[in-house]
């Protein structure tokens, strides 16, 4: 199982040079888990310099993987998660879910540096 955090997400979507490190585990659509989260911040990042059509579209492919929502259970996971890593609430959430399910956190996030279960793709 692979989750890739919103960051990954618009390399991949934007078709950067670096895409290609995120695409294998986004193009494995049965393994991929979207955390709703995600979805916001790839949203709130798209609308900032694409038309909302296209804004759809990308989000459509995201929805390809298993969407994961933000339950109770699930936030209080990442409260937890937070305290013990020093993460941001969004960061918190998206990496808890990875653990919930035991999947591979794929991130260029420095935060996430040195975590359990963590493909980490440093920038250049």
């Amino acid at each position: 199982m692979n989750v890739v955090d919103s960051s990954g997400w618009i390399e991949y979507l934007q078709d950067t040079a670096r895409a290609d490190l995120f695409a294998g585990a986004i193009e494995d659509r049965q393994a991929l888990l979207v955390p709703t989260i995600a979805l916001f911040e790839v949203h709130k990042v798209l609308t900032r310099s694409l038309p909302p059509a296209l804004v759809k579209r990308c989000l459509d492919v995201m929805r390809l993987g298993r969407v994961l929502d933000l339950t109770d259970a699930r936030a209080v996971a990442a409260s937890t998660v937070a305290a013990q890593h020093k993460l941001a609430m969004t960061d918190a959430a998206m990496y808890s879910m990875a653990l919930e399910f035991e999947a591979t956190f794929w991130t260029q996030d420095v935060d996430y540096k040195g975590l359990s279960g963590v493909q980490y793709c440093a920038k250049a």
